[in-house]
């Protein structure tokens, strides 16, 4: 089998390998930065390739179609498939209140009104009427819209999904 010196040299070999590649790794991440140091988007970089990415940012940034052509084109259908998301909270009945209010007639409807619903006091002070417009500015972002509100859902990033639920939401009224 092996005797003592052997296990002793196999031994040493394996420490001096993970040794030298701990000391190569150390050197490569010296020479080979990546990372930003928030020095700068392009601090540490050796050349930077021009892709032209920086001039379309910094200009203006193209629009989308405006939200009342998207609101005027919404399909009810994925409307109610993006309401699925809301549904926890939200019931479509007149007066049935859950977590959240009943979202039956919301669209010009005024803020904080809904019958029996305990609004937190903040929701009053971010706009008169829920209109289509409100309504799409709170389904971005509940928290920036409306600061302090109890609604703890993070929004909806599509314009086009606010759109479609918002029609969807206006045709359950009379």
């Amino acid at each position: 089998m092996f005797d003592t010196m052997t296990l002793t040299k196999v031994g040493g070999a394996l420490c001096g390998s993970l040794l030298v590649f701990l000391l190569g790794n150390w050197a490569a991440e010296s020479l080979y930065h990546v990372g930003g140091d928030g020095h700068g988007d392009h601090a540490q970089q050796a050349y930077v390739i021009d892709t032209g990415e920086e001039e379309s940012q910094s200009g203006a940034e193209e629009e989308g179609p405006a939200f009342a052509d998207l609101l005027a084109a919404a399909d009810l259908e994925k409307g109610a498939k993006v309401f699925g998301k809301c549904k926890a909270c939200h019931k479509l009945e007149p007066g049935v209140n859950a977590t959240g209010p009943s979202l039956y007639g919301v669209v010009d409807r005024a803020v904080g009104t809904e019958a029996g619903f305990g609004y937190s006091g903040k929701m009053a002070a971010v706009a008169e009427t829920w209109t289509a417009d409100n309504l799409n500015a709170f389904l971005e972002k509940p928290k920036a819209f409306a600061p302090g509100t109890a609604m703890s859902f993070a929004g909806l990033k599509k314009e086009q999904d606010r759109a479609n639920v918002i029609a969807y939401l206006d045709s359950l009224d009379d």
